[in-house]
């Protein structure tokens, strides 16, 4: 309410508890006042009423909201069910207009100021999570890989002669199939291995640039989240290698906003190179729903192309559910999750003291337990923050279909995210073949399980897939006692236990 309208409460209730009542809703207000003006994700978390009040203001704003509206388009942010209009907060109009996903709808104020506030405060928490100099980004109702086309897609127009994308090797197919959507040849190369881990080869991307010529490439496409034993590419190297060749450099930072190391390296290579834009999921760092992505940069004409680029206009969805998020958590709660992951321990005899996140320590160390237990190793990539992974060399040896199986088995016992990598699988992809395909080598040295210690991980989670994983351990290890004692009653007739 106004303030003339708390002055006729009066009236009706006493006026003392009015003023109360007025009080409260002015610390309320306070906190809308802070973040309008300063543009900044609130260092504390704000309550629930104070967002849901804060929607509910945008909303009326918007004209599918004004009393006695009269629209006679075919777009007037009509709902038929009353359920979806409350999922929405009533926002309907989405955001942007057909030739600029960033820009401001005459009909749809509310909304307009929505996205705003949400590309304000994300760029915000960039900044905390540690690229610090980032100088823009926006948020897009899509998801990584079709946000890493739309880079790609803005490119043609400043390098039309390019064909070709030079991009370090990872075996994830939505990053790969972004750079064929977009109509460009990608030109694979193989990672390095350097005791466990998968690192950027870094001679055969320039003798690459070199032959096909600098100005035939579009940009080169690093990335810096992924699964071990694949590590983050050399970002700062990369970025000088862009940077003498004039070549531009897009950077798949899927979902390494958590993670401090990939943050640290984006920062770095922008301050001693190139790096043009980096994209990040909204779902696994901000933890909401499936569909969103961040493109940001260090050049604001260039991310407002990639803005200008997107046809027509978008939902709002994914920017509404990130903006109610970082206000429940607060700069200091996001920060909070981040912390949570940094101490300083040694995951193995072998590993130097390095800063990795508690939950990361947590599952290395039970990992590397349990691994030793059946006769295993936790693979040694300390230069990967997230994931980790644990050689299954007694499974292969024990049967050319118990890896695969193993993989099932968790996923039936509901254990998801653990990746199972067997070795020699092939897999086309767009017309590309790739050989070991999930590992991202043609022949890494063993098969191996990956577990990632994401944002939102909690001891309960790695407690329960540790012991799930043992037991299923234990039951292909039981199988091959049983074949044994069975294969060598019949060769003696002796029914003794080959494995005590």
């Amino acid at each position: 309410m106004n303030s003339e309208n708390f002055s006729i409460s009066e009236k009706i209730v006493s006026s003392s508890y009015i003023r109360q009542g007025a009080q409260a809703r002015r610390g309320h207000e306070q906190l809308i006042r802070l973040l309008l003006e300063q543009g900044k994700c609130p260092e504390d978390g704000w309550s629930e009423s104070t967002i849901e009040l804060f929607l509910n203001e945008l909303a009326v704003m918007d004209s599918n909201n004004f009393l006695g509206n009269c629209g006679v388009g075919e777009r007037e942010g009509r709902v038929a069910s009353g359920l979806v209009a409350r999922r929405h907060y009533r926002l309907i109009h989405g955001i942007g207009r057909s030739g600029d996903i960033a820009a401001i709808q005459p009909k749809a104020a509310g909304s307009s100021l929505l996205n705003k506030l949400t590309n304000s405060v994300v760029l915000d928490i960039l900044k905390v999570a540690g690229v610090r100099t980032v100088s823009s980004c926006f948020v897009v109702p899509m998801a990584t890989g079709m946000s890493l086309t739309l880079c790609f897609l803005t490119l043609r127009h400043k390098r039309p002669k390019a064909k070709y994308i030079i991009w370090p090797r990872i075996d994830q197919k939505s990053c790969f199939k972004s750079m064929i959507t977009a109509g460009f040849e990608p030109v694979v190369v193989e990672n390095l291995l350097e005791g466990d881990e998968l690192r950027t080869d870094l001679q055969t991307i320039e003798s690459k640039i070199q032959e096909l010529g600098a100005e035939n490439i579009l940009c080169i496409h690093s990335t810096t989240s992924c699964f071990a034993p694949r590590v983050p590419d050399r970002l700062e190297e990369l970025a000088v290698m862009c940077a003498k060749y004039n070549i531009p450099h897009i950077v798949n930072n899927a979902y390494g906003v958590q993670s401090s190391k990939c943050m640290h390296l984006i920062q770095q290579g922008a301050r001693v190179g190139r790096i043009d834009a980096f994209v990040q999921s909204l779902d696994k760092n901000f933890m909401v729903p499936v569909g969103g992505a961040i493109i940001a940069g260090f050049d604001d004409s260039f991310i407002q192309d990639i803005s200008r680029m997107y046809p027509g206009r978008a939902s709002a969805s994914p920017s509404l559910d990130v903006l109610i998020t970082l206000l429940t958590l607060g700069a200091n709660g996001y920060r909070k999750l981040l912390k949570q992951r940094k101490v300083f321990s040694t995951c193995s005899t072998t590993f130097q003291r390095f800063a990795v996140q508690e939950m990361y320590t947590n599952l290395a160390e039970e990992l590397k337990k349990l691994a030793e237990t059946h006769g295993e190793r936790l693979l040694e990539t300390s230069h990967n923050p997230i994931s980790l992974a644990m050689s299954l060399c007694s499974l292969e040896k024990q049967n050319d279909r118990a890896v695969t199986q193993l993989g099932s088995m968790l996923f039936t016992r509901q254990v998801s995210g653990a990746r199972v990598v067997p070795r020699g699988t092939e897999q086309t992809v767009s017309g590309y073949t790739f050989k070991g395909f999930m590992s991202h080598a043609n022949d890494y040295p063993c098969p191996y399980l990956n577990a990632a210690s994401a944002i939102g991980i909690t001891k309960e989670d790695v407690t329960l897939c540790i012991k799930r994983l043992d037991k299923c351990l234990k039951t292909f290890k039981k199988e091959k006692c049983d074949q044994s004692s069975t294969l060598e009653t019949s060769l003696t007739g002796n029914e003794g236990d080959p494995c005590e």
